[in-house]
């Protein structure tokens, strides 16, 4: 495993996209603070860039650096979460702009899955984590569902086995500063 962090941190250091498995489905990855690799992944799934993109972060201190005020509550849906749980917040900053939805929030999660901890933890900062699919088209469950049009246009492919057996995406809960709750997905 550590061989294949070392490869995917160079790879988003350069400024390139990663095909790797995350805590709920495989993700196309990139660094979330290059608004260029950011349109990559715009580009590669076809997706309009005002359709914002998941971010992961390895900790929540990493969350801190770049959520402007984080709302307590976040805190306890965290601990409390029995699935991944990704949460969009208010003001997010040190990301790049086309990351940012127009209402400027940024949907992120902490990661924990061990592969992304490590990755984030070395990489440093922030990374993208969208589902690898062409948008509109099903979320693919497993490796072997991705398709090539996706798995060619990455620069790297994570070399791990599926250890997610039951994949789901996972659930998006909007906490606004005013402290409004919103599920967006269970």
């Amino acid at each position: 495993m550590i061989e294949e962090v070392n490869h995917s941190n160079t790879i988003l250091k350069e400024g390139g996209l990663i095909l790797y498995p995350t805590d709920t489905v495989w993700g196309i990855g990139c660094d979330a603070t290059n608004p260029e690799a950011v349109k990559k992944v715009y580009a590669l799934k076809k997706r309009e860039d005002s359709k914002a993109l998941i971010c992961l972060v390895s900790h929540q201190a990493m969350l801190e650096r770049h959520v402007q005020e984080v709302p307590e509550v976040a805190y306890d849906i965290m601990d409390l979460a029995t699935k991944p749980t990704t949460i969009v917040f208010d003001a997010p900053k040190g990301i790049a702009e086309n990351l940012v939805a127009e209402d400027n929030t940024l949907a992120i999660r902490v990661a924990s899955d061990k592969f992304c901890q490590y990755l984030i933890n070395k990489f440093g900062k922030p990374i993208v984590s969208t589902s690898a699919n062409i948008s509109g088209e099903p979320t693919p469950k497993q490796f072997k569902d991705i398709s090539p049009e996706i798995l060619k246009g990455v620069d790297y492919v994570v070399n791990l086995p599926d250890v997610n057996q039951n994949p789901s995406p996972s659930s998006i809960i909007k906490l606004s500063n005013d402290g409004q709750v919103k599920v967006i997905r269970e």
